[in-house]
């Protein structure tokens, strides 16, 4: 790592040296996409830039983004850090009254609004008086544009610097519980974690034409820091935006891009829709046969898109072993990593060296970790966070006294760093029997089923723990008919008794509980990084679970 060049130094380099060549493609609708230039990127950024500092606010005000994914997130973020600012970007899925929140909270001076589906029902959220200004894929607002202003507003000069210690970014985690708390991000650990990933990005796949799509939300660490800031720090990386959920496949392969990155439930799902095309015991026939089975895996790629992948990644949550060794047998080299907001999502990663099953990778350079007496990993990172925002309390509370962040994850490290993870200290709970049940592990084996979407094991006080799992996207609507619920009780039973006989006798569980309607964003279930919220779920559920205790019976439907 450079030790001394900020985020600012790099995007300033590039205008210089890559000017010409292509950072940013944005797809506009009708299958028209407009490519931006460096030259032309920090062209408009210093244009806003300008515009931002005549408003006069003070030094390190906050000023924030609420959008999907696009490239003016990336032009506004660079002109809110050029004029002096730090950025507040809020998840574009937030409902009015967190958005509120978020925007009082950090006491945000003006707001970006940008690409959104839901645009007025999130309106209402926002303070009466705040100045606000349409990005260019913004629905109608009635605001003053980007456009309008960049048009009018000649360039900030010179090279704009700042220092090491002022804050680029508060990033208001979603949390599965409570209000979101605004983790305090510096240019210099924004930089170095970018840097850091960067380094590790050119180690695995090299060359000066990656290409990566970036979906995953740009106001949430691992995407900001694995997409944006390594390829800012990059300048070689060709950034792809996605139109919409309908588009994401043409999308894809347009992109074809070299590094993708994703969470479990989205690899889970292009899995399952893999199999809804081809059944999986067929499939596995087919890859088995020497040369057959590689034209099979190749056009499978191709099919999702991905066969120009040198490198996926998937992160945010836990993912089934199974599903890495499937995508590997298809020629995908699908790698866990591990971080979290705090650390600017630079932490562990699995690579050809170091990799097991259930495990997630050894720490990335410059990143140190422990395991405390009570099994927590401690981690202190070149990302880290500097605390909570408005929040000293937790803060202090949140790191030991030689500078190691708390993750709250539980875990074992082996001899050769590799780090497994075996749940989360604040989900831990006890059954009647009066012993600890860890729900992730449980879940990662029922995720593994073909049939399972989403699980979540609890059982508080109970005489055993329980799961609740949603069904796969394909079954979904066919759950009333009665062949099918048929076969999906079978297979419950079936799963039921698989998993229950690779876990300790305290853990295991006295049912399966079928959901007929999935988790969303929407109806609050899962949080905007696809995060199950747990006791929101579990309270949902606390009318019916003593009655289906009471049955006897091993599988049941909500």
């Amino acid at each position: 790592m450079s030790g001394n060049r900020l985020m600012l130094d790099y995007i300033l380099d590039h205008e210089e040296k890559l000017h010409d060549r292509v950072y940013m493609t944005q797809p506009i609708g009708n299958n028209q996409v407009i490519d931006t230039t460096w030259a032309q990127a920090v062209d408009q950024s210093r244009r806003m830039a300008a515009h931002l500092k005549s408003l006069g606010y003070p030094r390190g005000a906050r000023i924030a983004i609420l959008s999907k994914n696009c490239a003016h997130f990336i032009m506004a973020e660079t002109a809110i850090w050029m004029a002096g600012y730090t950025t507040v970007a809020i998840f574009p899925t937030e409902t009015a009254e967190t958005i509120n929140y978020v925007l009082t909270h950090s006491e945000a001076s003006l707001l970006f609004v940008g690409k959104l589906d839901t645009w007025p029902h999130q309106r209402p959220g926002v303070p009466p008086g705040l100045p606000c200004i349409a990005l260019p894929l913004a629905p109608e607002t009635g605001l003053e544009t980007w456009d309008s202003i960049t048009a009018r507003t000649p360039p900030l000069p010179g090279r704009p610097a700042r220092a090491a210690d002022e804050l680029a970014m508060l990033i208001y985690t979603s949390g599965s519980t409570g209000t979101p708390k605004g983790v305090m991000i510096t240019m210099e650990a924004f930089t170095r974690a970018s840097e850091g990933i960067a380094a590790d990005v050119q180690r695995r796949v090299g060359g000066t034409d990656n290409r990566m799509l970036s979906y995953l939300p740009l106001a949430h660490s691992f995407e900001r820091s694995w997409a944006e800031g390594s390829s800012l720090v990059d300048g070689h990386m060709h950034l792809f935006f996605a139109e919409s959920l309908d588009t994401f496949l043409q999308d894809l392969q347009r992109a074809r891009p070299t590094l993708f990155l994703s969470v479990p439930r989205l690899w889970l799902k292009f899995q399952q829709g893999v199999f809804a095309k081809m059944p999986p015991a067929k499939l596995d026939r087919l890859l088995r046969i020497p040369v057959l089975g590689k034209v099979v895996a190749g056009k499978i790629r191709r099919g999702l898109g991905l066969d120009q992948v040198k490198l996926a990644g998937s992160g945010s949550a836990p993912i089934p072993p199974d599903l890495i060794a499937w995508y590997r047998r298809i020629g995908l080299p699908l790698y866990e990593g591990y971080g979290m907001t705090e650390d600017s999502s630079y932490s562990h990663v699995s690579n050809e060296a170091h990799n097991a099953p259930g495990y997630v990778g050894v720490p990335l350079p410059g990143v140190q970790v422990r395991i405390s007496d009570e099994g927590e990993v401690l981690i202190k990172s070149p990302g880290q966070c500097i605390g909570y925002y408005k929040q000293p309390e937790l803060t202090a509370a949140s790191f030991t006294e030689d500078g190691f962040f708390r993750t709250g994850d539980l875990g074992e490290r082996r001899p050769d760093g590799l780090l497994k993870l075996t749940g989360r200290a604040k989900e831990l709970f006890k059954t009647a029997k009066g012993k600890y049940v860890a729900p992730a592990p449980i879940e990662n084996l029922l995720n593994a089923h073909p049939m399972v979407e989403l699980s979540l094991v609890s059982g508080v006080g109970q005489p055993a723990a329980h799961a609740m799992v949603v069904l796969a996207e394909h079954l979904r609507p066919r759950a009333s008919e009665a062949a099918v619920r048929e076969q999906v009780e079978q297979e419950m039973q079936a799963l039921l008794q698989a998993v229950n006989a690779a876990l300790a006798e305290h853990e295991r569980l006295h049912m399966i509980v079928v959901q007929r309607e999935p988790w969303s964003i929407e109806n609050g279930f899962l949080t905007p990084t696809m995060k199950i919220r747990r006791a929101r779920i579990e309270k949902s559920m606390e009318p019916h679970v003593d009655r289906w205790y009471a049955t006897g019976r091993r599988v049941h439907w909500h």
